[in-house]
């Protein structure tokens, strides 16, 4: 397995990225879509959507990255990291290949990241978990993220959501705390 650390638009492969948020956009069909008779084409619009957000949101500034699990040429689990300042960071839209899941994907990314972010020193990474959401809640806590608050704070928009956990991960000095 292979850690991508992408932060040029350039190196994205559109159709391997959609690949891994495939059921997330098969719901947004509904949601953004939800009297649609054409899912293929709402399908195409949410992808085309997603990867012009990606390309002119997050990989527009120089601190924020696309990190992507990649195993014999697949990539099988991705998720958005946004450095706010030195040493703090966000996490955003941890998924893995709908095919792939239940096989220790989003660990193995996950804890791969956060080596990668121990190298720099100290740091502090903080994420949001739907509280139905059983599974990111275990792999998260299995890298050693902690519940930091019973309400998900969205750090780049200032939103609060009752539905989701504020989690977190800190670094010092070979510790985690």
């Amino acid at each position: 397995m292979k850690l991508l650390e992408i932060g040029d638009f350039a190196q994205v492969d559109g159709r391997k990225l959609m690949d891994i948020y495939a059921e997330s956009n098969q719901e947004n069909i509904d949601y953004f879509y939800p009297d649609t008779t054409d899912r293929a084409a709402a399908l195409a619009k949410i992808e085309e959507d997603f990867l012009a957000y990606v390309r002119d949101d997050v990989l527009s500034k120089e601190q924020n990255r696309y990190m992507v699990l990649e195993r014999e040429g697949e990539w099988v689990s991705a998720l958005r990291l946004y450095e706010l300042e030195a040493g703090e960071y966000y996490i955003e839209a941890l998924e893995t290949r709908p095919d792939r899941r239940r096989q220790g994907f989003g660990a193995a990314l996950l804890g791969l990241v956060l080596e990668r972010l121990k190298e720099t020193g100290p740091f502090r990474v903080r994420d949001n978990v739907n509280k139905k959401n059983t599974a990111s809640l275990l792999t998260h806590e299995k890298c050693g993220f902690t519940v930091a608050d019973s309400v998900g704070h969205d750090l780049l928009d200032g939103s609060a959501d009752e539905r989701s956990y504020s989690m977190e991960y800190r670094y010092n000095k070979g510790e985690t705390t």
